[in-house]
């Protein structure tokens, strides 16, 4: 490894006078004891040996940790290139990458933010080019332990740049430490540098979510900045995405708790606030204006859960992910004779729906074998006659259990019959009975199966068909049932897609504009994470936009 001095230190001080000339007691540098006469090797002070090696020890940490965070940082960089990005976007993603980390290493608060960088996470997990991420954090990990490996042997063996002054009395010569080929004032200035790049302003409104571009127009650059967010490793695959971030004595900071951080407050006052109404001309300008959307999404705060608030042994056996908890003030809690926290549990919320209805949505997570049974007692408790399901069983990995019977099943005490199974294009429909008690009932499942997860479907129209449809089954419904349930795995993107769609489509009939941030804060309020990428908060946009023109269409018709 390069061997770091500063360019004139005790240790490399030279005789004044010419080295031709007799050299008398005192003439030596600092810290030498001249030994007798014929002596090859006179020892430096113990203080002043101790003093340079520290000093050398602390440089050279220093020089491996900017060697480390280059390499990561050029890895990162090459990564989300190769994944489609431009090199704007790519570096700044790498800055938000090496963020994250130092916020694991070291316990603080990432500059980017905790949530984004979790959500970072989740989209790096995703790509297809994880390889390149994880051959990056291999050579890291090569550089820093070659790299201590030298320091060690360098200070444990006495190199020739950390061996001491000589005084040769036969030769009448001085021997010096070697100098490095830049000095110390070189260097800081090259970490300055380092310090430099990329600085990101932070506010108090400083999102919460998702990886992206710190994309700003100009009226608007003092107000953003990208903060990644989440990480969300499946509980029971054998497909992890990245990082644990919530395991056994996890300290990550996340700045929540009993009382809310001024951050935090902030955020809370934008969700409760945020609006921005769009008619109809304005909602078709504004869904061809990505740069505009980018800006609007990255500003919103996602509002996620601290782990720390469920700290209940076993609770990790009813989260498909570790970090997508309900949000406690409007969890759905079931009913139980056990006074026991985990039989109330489940991992949904209620939702509001248009003009503020109250429980209009129940949105959840894709039950997992372990929660097949509670799901059911959630359909039964809360009166549900229609369940919305926008995930594949299976999607690289497990996204959701097949928690519905061929013909019949008994969970929970709670019959499960299935009636008629009809296949649409885009989506199949079940229609079941469920029988407890002596009471019957009757469920209907729309199972829509053309939505990638953390993506958007290939066409709009589909979707709003499916929209319109549940809008249908919902008013046939009786009168006295209960919420709609959506999911898909995590119950946050594609769900939240799918129900602002649905708010935002009868409020463009009845008031003829929409307002897709407010009913996104809304969301989010109650239910952390909503709508959980860019590219789905563009999406919904979109389809709102292509179901004006229908709604134009059919009004000059």
């Amino acid at each position: 490894m390069p061997r770091l001095s500063t360019s004139l230190t005790e240790d490399s001080v030279f005789r004044p006078e010419d080295s031709s000339g007799p050299l008398r007691p005192g003439d030596g540098p600092p810290g030498v004891v001249e030994g007798p006469p014929g002596a090859r090797s006179p020892q430096r002070e113990p203080a002043k040996m101790w003093r340079h090696k520290l000093r050398v020890a602390v440089m050279g940490l220093h020089w491996t940790a900017v060697v480390c965070i280059l390499s990561q940082t050029t890895g990162f960089w090459a990564f989300f290139l190769v994944d489609g990005n431009d090199p704007f976007m790519s570096m700044y993603k790498a800055l938000q990458l090496i963020d994250f980390y130092l916020g694991l290493l070291l316990s603080f608060n990432p500059m980017f933010g905790v949530d984004q960088s979790m959500n970072l996470m989740v989209e790096v997990g995703k790509t297809k080019n994880y390889w390149v991420l994880q051959a990056t954090v291999g050579v890291g990990l090569a550089l820093f332990v070659f790299m201590m490996s030298s320091l060690v042997h360098s200070l444990c063996s006495g190199a020739p740049w950390l061996s001491p002054v000589v005084v040769d009395q036969g030769d009448r010569r001085q021997s010096v430490s070697r100098q490095p080929s830049f000095t110390l004032s070189e260097w800081t200035d090259a970490q300055d540098e380092l310090m430099d790049l990329e600085p990101v302003p932070q506010t108090p409104q400083t999102p919460v979510f998702e990886v992206g571009a710190d994309t700003r127009t100009d009226a608007e650059a003092a107000t953003l900045s990208v903060t990644p967010v989440g990480l969300q490793e499946r509980r029971g695959s054998n497909v992890s995405l990245t990082l644990d971030m919530c395991t056994l004595g996890c300290t990550e900071p996340y700045g929540y708790g009993a009382q809310l951080s001024p951050k935090d407050q902030s955020a809370k006052e934008y969700l409760r606030e945020g609006t921005h109404t769009l008619t109809p001309a304005q909602l078709h300008t504004r869904a061809m204006d990505d740069q505009s959307l980018q800006a609007e999404f990255y500003e919103t705060p996602m509002n996620f859960v601290d782990p720390k608030e469920y700290s209940y042994p076993g609770l990790v056996r009813k989260n498909r992910y570790k970090t997508i908890l309900p949000n406690t003030h409007s969890r759905v809690i079931l009913q139980s004779e056990e006074e026991d926290f985990l039989s109330s549990y489940i991992n949904a919320n209620y939702l509001k729906g248009y003009g503020g209805e109250e429980r209009a949505y129940i949105a959840t997570q894709g039950p997992t074998v372990n929660t097949v049974g509670d799901f059911w007692r959630m359909v039964w408790q809360e009166r549900c006659p229609l369940i919305v399901m926008i995930t594949n069983l299976e999607e690289k990995n497990e996204k959701c259990a097949e928690y519905w019977p061929e013909d019949t099943v008994t969970h929970e005490g709670i019959e499960i019959k299935v009636v008629t199974v009809t296949q649409e294009d885009d989506y199949s429909l079940r229609v079941f009975t469920l029988k407890c008690g002596g009471e019957v009932r009757c469920l209907h499942q729309y199972w829509y199966t053309s939505w990638p997860d953390q993506k958007t479907p290939d066409k709009a129209p589909p979707l709003l068909e499916l929209v319109q449809e549940v809008e249908r089954a919902r008013e046939d419904a009786p009168a006295t049932s209960g919420p709609v349930i959506v999911h898909c795995s995590a119950g946050i993107g594609r769900t939240g897609c799918f129900i602002a769609t649905s708010i935002l489509c009868r409020q463009l009939r009845c008031e003829g504009v929409v307002d897709i941030l407010k009913t996104t804060c809304q969301l989010r309020l109650d239910r952390g994470g909503m709508i959980q990428t860019c590219e789905q908060y563009q999406f919904v946009h979109h389809v709102l936009s292509l179901y004006e023109k229908q709604l134009s269409h059919t009004a000059e018709e």
